[in-house]
């Protein structure tokens, strides 16, 4: 009896910690952009591709009005054609010197809570390519996930697909977990 109630708590040592692991980090943020919009909840899944790279949508006020326009684009350095990110922007279709409001401050920093719009897969990244991102946008939220992503070849820095779950809503999702 006593023998397996030390492995029993063995089991839970071991286990416990790595199931912790096993859920990624969240990173929350809050735009600079202020006010009171919120927008038409909705929730889509992508898989990007150097064929198949960007991705625009307009998003739209309860009323249906544009109000945003939610753009992903891939980062190929040196115009290349080789994909090594993706950047998510939503811009304010109201005030258009808002060029990404997916950032905390206007200003570019390192800051993960200013560069939750970077899908980087780089270990240096300022955010865990694989953390669920929320940013807070005037009264509505946005939730941007990379559920899965390959490499070919599997060593390369070139990204020949990415898998993003978005969600758009007016409920914070972090009291909704």
């Amino acid at each position: 009896m006593n023998r397996m109630v030390l492995v029993l708590l063995a089991w839970v040592i071991v286990t416990v910690p790595a199931l912790g692991q096993n859920s990624p980090p969240t990173v929350y943020a809050e735009s600079f952009r202020r006010g009171s919009t919120r927008i038409t909840e909705e929730g889509f899944d992508l898989k990007l591709t150097p064929e198949n790279a960007s991705y625009r949508e307009r998003i739209k006020d309860p009323q249906g009005k544009d109000c945003y326009e939610l753009t992903i684009a891939p980062v190929m350095p040196g115009g290349d054609v080789k994909v090594t990110s993706w950047n998510v922007t939503l811009r304010d279709l109201r005030h258009s010197f808002y060029r990404n409001v997916l950032m905390a401050e206007q200003t570019p920093s390192d800051e993960a809570k200013n560069n939750v719009f970077w899908l980087n897969p780089k270990q240096s990244a300022p955010v865990p390519l694989r953390a669920r991102r929320i940013m807070k946008i005037e009264d509505f939220y946005m939730v941007i996930q990379v559920k899965d992503l390959h490499f070919t070849p599997l060593d390369s820095p070139y990204l020949d697909s990415m898998a993003i779950s978005f969600a758009l809503t007016n409920s914070d999702p972090r009291t909704s977990q």
